[in-house]
C-alpha cells in the first residue's frame, strides 16, 4: 500500500502545484486513491465539466509512487500521431535520435515506479489505448490513471465514473466561487436549488457563479428557466446531464452580449493559451474593432468563459475545452471559421518569423519561453498549412523559420516531423524549400543520421545553384561541413567550412548559424591540433555574441575555449567556461550542449584529482547521450577526452569502484546531472590525480589533440 499521509511538497512530477480549487468529492478521493492502490489503469469517466480532472489531480498527489505523478494533457492534441510526443514531453524527456518517441518512453519507464495521468484522451482513444497497452506491459512499476468521457477499452481497465455533485457539495463550490467574485451568494434557499437546477455540475455551477457580479441568484433560477427551455441540447439519445451541461453553457452564452458571444466563438480558433496581441489580432474586426477586444475579453474571464494565468511567457489566456468546442461550433455556423483560420495562421507565421529574427540578440532567452509556450497554436498553424490546398509553401516556410526551435531548444524529433511533412508536398516555391532542406539536413546531423542528412543537403545544393542562391549555397555547404566535423572528415570539414563562412561574408549573413559556423570550424582545427587558431575564431565568437546579447552560439565556443584551457593545464579556468556553458545550454533546453559540457566537465574534474566524482559524471553523461544520438558522434576525436578520463578514473580507483560510480551516475536524471555537474563542491573521498596539464596517457585515447590514425568507422565519403 502506498503513503496516502504524504504531502503534495514531497512530491516529484508535473501536477499543479496549486490544487486548491477543489471542492467536496472527500469519499470519491478515498475511493479513487483505493482503485489507484489496487489497479495498474485506472479509468475515470463522466460527462465534460464533471470535475473528472480535479479529482484526478487530487488523488495523483495523495497517491503518487516513488516515482511522482505525470500530468499529460491531451485535449489539445489533435493528431493521433502525436500522442507520444506529447508524454514524451509531459515527463520532460529530450531525444534527439531518430529512435520513436514510444521507445524513449518505454526505455525512461523501465525499472520506475511512477503515476501517469492521462488526461482529455476521449478523441484519441484508438491511439491512447494501444500505447496504454505497451506501456503497461513494458513498465511494471508503471500505473495509469485516464481521465476523460469514455473508457479506453482495454484489458484490465477499472473503470471509475464521476458523478455530479452531490447538493452540500456543490453549494460549498458555489459559495467558494462565489466569494472569489467578492460577492456573498445570496440566500441559502436559493443556493441549493439553483445548484440542483443544475444538476451539481462543477462547471455550470462555476459559470452561474460568474454572474454574479451583474445578478443575483433570484435572477439567476428566473433567466435560467427561460435558457432551459431554448437550449435543450444534444438529441433524444444524449444523457440528461449532457444536454444540462450544454444547456449550462448556452445559457451562459445567451446572457452575453453580442461583442462576447462573438469573441467567444472566434477565441476558438486557438489551439492553446494565447495573449492579447494575438487575440487582439486574429479576432479583431468584422463586427467587433481590435481595441475593444481587452474589454470584451475581460468580462469573458469575469464569466468564467476564459481563464487568466501567470505563465514565464507573460500573462495568458485559456479556454476550457468544453467551452472551446461550444464556441467553435458557432463558429463553424457563422461561415467565418476558414478566415479565422488563415488570420490564426498569418499570426503565428509572424510570430515564427520576429522569433527567428529575435534569436540573434539579448531577447533570446524570451524567445525561447515564448516559443515554448506558443507551440500548440503553431501546430496548429503548421497543421492548417499542411493540409490546405495551395499552402504547402507556407508550411516550409514555418517549419524552416522555427529550426532555432528544433535544434535549439530541444526539439530535434518534432521538428524533423513537420519538415519531412512539409517537404513531401510539391508547393512550386522553391525558397521555402531550400530553408526547409537545409533545416532538415541540419536536424538530422545532429540526430547522427547522416545518409537523410546528405540527401537533404545535396538537394538543397543542386537546386540553390540551379536557382541562384546564394544563401542556401551557403547553408548548404556549411551544414555539410559539419557533417564531415561529426564523421571526423577534418580536412573536408574544414575546407567547407571556410569556403561556407566566406559566402556568408559576401552574402552580409550573421546570426546565430554563421557563428556555430565559426565555432565548427574552430573544432577542426583543435582536432588537428593547431590549439591557438582554435582559440583565437572561439575568441572573435565569443566577442560578436557579446556584442549581439547571443547567448546560444556563445555556449559552444566557450566549449572549444574550456577544451582548449584544460588542454594548457589550467582546470579552473577551463571549469568556469564549462558552468556556463552548461547553464546556458540547460535554460534552453539544448541536451547536446549540456551532455558535450558534463563529459568534458568529467575530465576537467579527473585532473582535479577527484577520480569518483569524474566517473559519476560520465555515467551521467552515458544517460543522456542515447537520447541525443549516438554517444560522441561516434567519433574518434570527440571521444578522445571522455576515453582519456576513463582511463584516469579505472587507474587511481580500480575497476570495480570505477562501475560503482558510473552506475551511480547513470541514475540521475537530467535535471539531477545538471545540478550535480554545476555543483561547486568536490566530493569527500576525492582520489588524488595528476596535477597540471594531463596530455598523454596509455591507451588509445593518448594525445588526443592528435588526428585519429583512422578517420573514422563511418568512412569519410559519408559526407559526400
Amino acid at each position: 500500500m502506498r503513503d496516502h499521509q504524504r504531502g503534495d511538497t514531497s512530491l516529484t512530477g508535473n501536477l499543479p502545484a496549486e490544487l486548491d480549487g477543489f471542492v467536496g468529492r472527500d469519499s470519491e478521493l478515498g475511493a479513487l486513491a483505493a482503485a489507484l492502490d489496487t489497479s495498474r489503469l485506472v479509468t475515470v469517466t463522466g460527462v465534460g465539466g464533471v470535475g473528472k480532472s480535479r479529482l484526478a489531480a487530487r488523488a495523483a498527489a495523495r497517491s503518487a509512487p516513488p516515482g511522482g505523478a505525470w500530468r499529460v494533457e491531451l485535449a489539445p492534441v489533435c493528431d493521433p500521431e502525436f500522442v507520444d510526443h506529447a508524454v514524451v514531453e509531459a515527463l520532460g524527456l529530450t531525444d534527439h535520435t531518430t529512435r520513436l518517441p514510444r521507445e524513449t518512453l518505454l526505455g525512461h519507464l523501465a525499472g520506475r515506479e511512477l503515476l501517469l495521468v492521462l488526461d482529455g484522451f476521449e478523441h484519441l482513444v484508438e491511439a491512447v489505448a494501444g500505447l496504454v497497452v505497451e506501456l503497461l506491459r513494458g513498465a511494471p512499476g508503471l500505473t495509469v490513471l485516464a481521465v476523460g468521457r469514455r473508457p479506453l477499452g482495454v484489458a484490465g481497465e477499472r473503470l471509475f465514473p464521476l458523478d455530479p455533485l452531490g447538493e452540500d457539495d456543490a453549494v460549498e463550490l458555489f459559495t467558494d466561487r462565489a466569494a472569489r467574485q467578492g460577492v456573498g451568494p445570496g440566500d441559502g434557499r436559493h443556493v441549493r436549488e439553483l445548484c440542483r437546477r443544475l444538476d451539481g455540475i462543477p462547471l455550470a455551477i462555476e459559470l452561474a457563479a460568474g454572474r454574479l457580479r451583474a445578478l443575483s441568484v433570484e435572477q439567476l433560477l428566473d433567466r435560467l428557466d427561460d435558457r432551459f427551455r431554448l437550449l435543450t441540447g444534444g438529441g433524444r439519445e444524449a444523457l440528461p446531464r449532457h444536454r444540462t451541461l450544454r444547456t449550462a453553457i448556452g445559457w451562459s452564452h445567451e446572457l452575453c452580449t453580442p461583442e462576447e458571444r462573438l469573441l467567444w466563438s472566434r477565441l476558438a480558433v486557438f489551439a492553446g493559451p494565447f495573449d492579447l496581441e494575438a487575440a487582439e489580432y486574429v479576432c479583431g474586426g468584422h463586427g467587433l474593432r481590435a481595441d475593444d477586444v481587452l474589454d470584451v475579453l475581460s468580462e469573458l474571464i469575469a464569466q468564467s468563459v476564459v481563464a487568466r494565468e501567470e505563465t514565464a511567457a507573460g500573462v495568458r489566456y485559456r479556454m476550457l475545452d468544453t467551452v472551446r468546442a461550444y464556441g467553435a461550433e458557432w463558429l463553424e455556423a457563422t461561415g467565418d471559421a476558414d478566415r479565422l483560420r488563415r488570420r490564426h495562421r498569418d499570426w503565428y507565421m509572424g510570430l515564427a518569423t520576429w522569433c527567428e529574427l529575435d534569436w540573434f540578440s539579448p531577447r533570446q532567452s524570451e524567445v525561447a519561453a515564448r516559443v515554448e509556450a506558443e507551440l500548440p497554436n503553431l501546430r496548429g498553424a503548421l497543421e492548417y498549412c499542411l493540409t490546405e490546398p495551395d499552402e504547402a509553401h507556407l508550411g516550409q516556410y514555418l517549419a524552416g523559420s522555427l529550426w532555432f526551435c528544433w535544434v535549439g531548444c530541444g526539439r530535434l524529433s518534432e521538428g524533423r516531423h513537420w519538415l519531412e511533412r512539409a517537404l513531401a508536398l510539391d508547393s512550386g516555391h522553391e525558397q521555402p524549400r531550400l530553408k526547409a532542406l537545409w533545416v532538415l539536413g541540419y536536424v538530422a546531423i545532429l540526430q547522427g543520421d547522416a545518409v537523410p542528412a546528405l540527401a537533404a543537403l545535396q538537394e538543397c545544393r543542386e537546386r540553390a545553384e540551379r536557382s541562384a542562391s546564394p544563401t542556401a549555397l551557403a547553408y548548404a555547404e556549411h551544414r555539410t561541413g559539419c557533417l564531415a566535423l561529426v564523421t571526423d572528415d577534418m580536412a573536408r570539414a574544414e575546407t567547407l567550412l571556410r569556403s561556407a563562412l566566406h559566402r556568408y561574408r559576401e552574402i552580409g549573413e550573421l546570426n546565430s548559424n554563421v557563428l556555430m559556423g565559426q565555432v565548427e570550424l574552430a573544432m577542426t582545427r583543435a582536432f588537428q591540433g593547431d590549439l591557438p587558431d582554435a582559440v583565437r575564431l572561439c575568441e572573435d565568437v565569443r566577442r560578436v555574441c557579446e556584442d549581439h546579447g547571443e547567448r546560444w552560439a556563445r555556449g559552444y565556443a566557450l566549449y572549444v575555449l574550456a577544451y582548449a584551457a584544460w588542454s594548457e593545464g589550467d582546470a579552473g579556468r577551463a571549469r568556469a567556461l564549462l558552468t556556463d556553458c552548461l547553464s546556458g545550454a540547460h535554460g534552453f533546453r539544448d541536451l547536446l550542449g549540456c551532455v558535450l559540457s558534463i563529459e568534458l566537465l568529467a575530465l576537467v574534474t579527473a585532473t582535479e584529482g577527484d577520480l569518483a566524482e569524474a566517473a559519476v559524471l560520465q555515467g551521467a553523461a552515458s544517460r543522456m547521450w542515447p537520447s541525443v544520438g549516438l554517444p560522441l558522434f561516434g567519433s574518434a576525436h570527440y571521444n578522445g577526452p571522455h576515453e582519456l578520463c576513463e582511463a584516469m578514473a579505472r587507474e587511481g580507483l580500480g575497476d570495480e569502484r570505477y562501475e560503482a560510480c558510473v552506475r551511480e551516475g547513470e541514475r540521475l536524471d537530467r535535471e539531477e546531472a545538471v545540478g550535480r555537474a554545476l555543483r561547486p563542491g568536490r566530493g569527500l573521498d576525492a582520489v588524488p590525480g595528476p596535477r597540471g596539464a594531463v596530455r598523454r596517457t596509455q591507451g588509445p585515447a593518448a594525445d588526443m589533440r592528435k588526428p585519429a590514425a583512422s578517420p573514422t568507422r563511418k568512412g569519410g565519403e559519408t559526407t559526400g
